[in-house]
């Protein structure tokens, strides 16, 4: 019993579709193919009597007879006696002989002998010498005529016109392009019934559904796959990925990294190692809300076969976030911060404002002038040196948002003065360093803003100088203890108070790791820690 699908309503089966495209594809290849053809032998067949006619004009011309005729009182008896059996045997419309002057002496009508040549196409000949083809109307009507001047003992003494017909030369297309269109229409009814052969096959494939009720189940499909929150990722017995959905690509991978892959048809263990454990796969095992990290995420996966008749067919994955809360908060931390750093930079610009103020009206305008300049170079010598010795756009933008925030909290950051950083880094990176720092720079801040103002000291270091680029942030804050140091880097411990802390060192040494770099932590010369953070070059 067949069962009746609801779909949108198909006005036309695909079947019809198909043969009526397919049918106007192939008459409109065919009509293209005929005009182009048609014209080609129009061109063709016009070259050849062109060539026949030019042929036959440099025959007569090299007639010793015409030529001594020329010099005659009258040569028109003699030139036409020679002429007209050439003529007939020919098959040429015309064969005209003239002199210099363009007066005819040989004709097929015999009024026109005495008369001058029509066409005004003999120049070429009689002035410059040239064996021509030319198209032009002449006493007889359009003709396809070559053109040969006359030569006796180098000097040009008349010409020869051949003619034929246009008339006679489009009889001669015609019967040319009666085989061609009947060529073609037969083409075109193989083509139509091709069509309908093409048609029945691919409805058969399909189940004899129609493209609106495969586009209908298909966005269905894919509505559900993609509300979904959690990620979905669907692979093949052979670990080939058929599926994924926008949440999984959110949490494996960078906005830009999306566009530039292609995931379908990739195999799941270059694009997610950690999903793919051989064992596992190969024995179709069964698991969930296993820990593991995806992308830049610590994820809870679910994995699950997928069997047809007994047959292990694939693997679905299921994962969410296990870091989104603290993420979240850790983000709102540092809107927070950003908030207090730029209410506190506020408050000291308007404290600098009222200093000027205060000293021009009291008429010191010259130290307003010295405070103006003592601010103004603590600024381009901050800048200056970041430019002279970090040639990264954006990790200089780093340390000079780093600079101002550490002035805010009053705290002397410093970078050594042998640090130099010339080298280009790719763009992973890239990102892996402004992670790191932005992170370890942050926490050296932290670690040092509660103690005495002469005693809030952050000093960095950076080098390029071998086969790894290397970067120390050291503060003096109280230190890490050294029962403390191998935890350090390990998802959700700190040092600090409160809660949702212990991220920034987890994911800055995950992102190290992604990038083939490293960080240590090291006991520092301020007395506090120092963070070496390790990238090697390409």
């Amino acid at each position: 019993m067949h069962r009746k699908r609801r779909i949108p309503k198909v006005k036309y089966s695909l079947k019809i579709k198909m043969i009526i495209l397919i049918s106007l594809l192939i008459i409109g290849i065919c009509i293209i193919f005929s005009i182009f053809l048609h014209k080609f032998i129009i061109n063709v067949i016009e070259d050849q009597i062109g060539e026949r006619a030019i042929g036959l004009a440099h025959s007569v011309a090299n007639i010793p007879e015409i030529k001594e005729a020329l010099q005659l009182e009258d040569p028109s008896l003699a030139i036409q006696e020679i002429v007209s059996p050439i003529q007939k045997e020919s098959g040429a419309e015309f064969i005209v002989v003239g002199n210099t002057e363009g007066i005819r002496y040989s004709h097929p009508d015999t009024s026109k002998l005495g008369k001058k040549m029509v066409g005004g196409d003999n120049d070429r000949a009689l002035f410059h010498g040239e064996s021509y083809v030319s198209k032009k109307n002449g006493s007889l009507g359009l003709s396809i005529r070559g053109k040969v001047p006359i030569y006796s003992e180098g000097k040009i003494i008349g010409i020869v016109s051949v003619g034929f017909l246009n008339d006679s030369v489009q009889k001669m297309i015609k019967n040319q392009s009666q085989t061609l269109w009947f060529t073609l229409g037969n083409i075109m009814l193989l083509g139509i019934l091709g069509a309908s052969l093409i048609s029945y096959y691919i409805k058969s494939l399909l189940h004899h559904m129609e493209p609106e009720e495969i586009s209908h189940l298909y966005l269905q499909n894919e509505a559900i796959l993609q509300s979904t929150h959690e990620g979905i990722i669907a692979v093949d017995n052979q670990g080939m990925i058929t599926a994924m959905n926008l949440a999984a690509k959110d949490i494996l991978f960078s906005k830009k990294k999306q566009k530039e892959i292609n995931y379908l048809g990739t195999s799941i263990k270059e694009i997610t190692p950690s999903l793919y454990k051989s064992a596992l796969f190969k024995q179709k095992d069964r698991y969930y809300d296993r820990e593991m990290v995806l992308g830049k995420n610590i994820a809870l996966v679910n994995q699950t076969p997928i069997y047809s008749e007994n047959v292990f067919t694939g693997v679905v994955y299921t994962f969410r976030k296990k870091t989104e809360l603290e993420k979240m908060t850790a983000e709102l931390v540092r809107i927070k911060q950003y908030a207090n750093t730029q209410r506190a930079l506020t408050h000291e610009y308007f404290n600098k404002l009222h200093i000027i103020l205060g000293l021009i009206q009291n008429d010191r305008k010259i130290d307003a002038i010295d405070f103006i300049k003592k601010e103004s170079n603590m600024q381009l010598n901050r800048l200056n040196l970041l430019k002279e010795k970090v040639s990264d756009p954006l990790i200089h933008a780093l340390l000079q948002g780093k600079f101002n925030q550490a002035n805010e909290l009053g705290i002397m950051m410093t970078i050594h003065p042998d640090s130099h950083l010339e080298y280009e880094f790719s763009e992973k990176k890239q990102d892996a360093i402004l992670t790191a720092l932005g992170n370890v720079i942050e926490n050296a801040f932290d670690a040092v803003k509660t103690k005495g103002e002469s005693e809030r000291k952050v000093s960095i270091f950076f080098t390029d100088i071998g086969d790894d680029c290397i970067f120390e942030i050291e503060d003096a804050g109280i230190g890490v203890p050294q029962e403390n140091m191998s935890r350090i880097f390990q998802q959700g411990y700190s040092t600090k108070k409160g809660f949702n802390r212990g991220t920034g060192l987890a994911l800055t040494k995950f992102a190290l790791n992604e990038a083939g770099g490293a960080i240590v932590l090291e006991e520092g010369e301020l007395g506090g820690a120092c963070f070496v953070i390790i990238i090697p070059k390409d």
